[in-house]
């Protein structure tokens, strides 16, 4: 049975963006890029909401990126690898291989995707997120803690619900951003 792994990279004080809808505020790393790099390289399928999906295509699409450096390289070579579900009800088609699109998020379709899999799962998406935190599908939360408050905009994690969590993890990096991986109790 395959671990549902949600990831999500928030301001110290728990935004993915901040009250204008920008998240420039990531602290370009190479040590943080390649920790990215090899939680997507561990995951055999990647769960993703549109507008993720669609600022991550880019890895695919834009073969541009992959050229610019060798952590880059790795890294696009690692997104193209696992298979992506997109969840969207008015994205068309898919730009990239490998990818599907679904209209609805499906719990249960989920779980039996999970239960079928030996390869681990990645979801990306506040929205997605919390669906699924919902729906008690979610297994592991990694969170990568920014060195900013931004004062408000859209929440990392789910609002209006209670999970509790077991600190399995933590890295500090060099420029200030701190990794925290933990299971949610009971999965």
């Amino acid at each position: 049975m395959a671990t549902l792994i949600y990831a999500t990279n928030v301001s110290l004080d728990g935004y993915i963006e901040d009250a204008d809808g920008a998240f420039d505020f990531f602290p370009v790393d190479d040590e943080v890029f390649a920790d990215h790099t090899d939680l997507v390289r561990s995951v055999g399928t990647l769960l993703y909401g549109r507008r993720l999906y669609e600022a991550m295509a880019v890895w695919e699409t834009n073969t541009d990126l992959a050229a610019q450096s060798t952590p880059f390289a790795e890294f696009a070579a690692a997104w193209q690898a696992p298979s992506k579900v997109v969840y969207s009800r008015s994205l068309a088609a898919a730009s990239t291989a490998n990818t599907r699109i679904e209209r609805d998020f499906d719990p249960a379709a989920v779980r039996e995707l999970k239960d079928a899999d030996s390869r681990d799962f990645l979801l990306g998406g506040a929205n997605l997120a919390d669906q699924a935190f919902k729906a008690g599908l979610v297994d592991v939360v990694q969170i990568y803690v920014l060195p900013v408050v931004v004062g408000g905009g859209k929440p990392g994690l789910p609002t209006g619900m209670r999970a509790d969590l077991e600190l399995i993890d933590e890295r500090l990096f060099g420029n200030g951003v701190v990794r925290l991986r933990y299971r949610t109790v009971g999965a």
